[in-house]
């Protein structure tokens, strides 16, 4: 299994393919597979990243169904297109994958340091926390 670095660095290649698809959605599969080859050393974090954009890109009407409820005053079409991508691939973890909730959270907390706005970890936490509060019946973070 790839060490938890690796594994960061797919989530953001996987950012990057989703912020990609999100400004150019004509872009073919194919594409997005080299996108992603191209970036990532080793057949496992292609794998990773590949299944977080599949999964994206799938279930994108219910991650941003369940993203629309979970941010207070704001719409996925609203929200800036770094933050948007963060958020997709971090819900894509919470509700389809096996990543536990707060992994998921931390990791997009990291990305939207890295590639967000000042405001954006702090956004991406309350926005994920929301949603792991509301999938799980905790209370939501304050």
């Amino acid at each position: 299994m790839a060490t938890m670095p690796h594994r960061r660095r797919a989530r953001e290649v996987a950012v990057q393919a989703i912020y990609l698809l999100d400004l150019h959605p004509e872009q073919s599969p194919a594409f997005v597979s080299r996108f992603l080859a191209g970036r990532l050393h080793g057949a496992a974090l292609v794998a990773f990243a590949q299944s977080l954009v599949d999964g994206v890109v799938a279930h994108r009407e219910e991650i941003d169904a369940a993203l629309d409820a979970a941010a207070e005053r704001w719409r996925v079409s609203r929200m800036a297109a770094t933050d948007r991508a963060i958020l997709r691939i971090a819900t894509e973890e919470l509700l389809h994958t096996a990543v536990p909730g707060p992994v998921a959270i931390d990791e997009a907390i990291e990305l939207a340091r890295r590639y967000g706005s000042a405001d954006s970890p702090r956004f991406v936490a309350g926005v994920l926390g929301r949603l792991l509060a509301d999938r799980t019946g905790a209370p939501a973070p304050a």
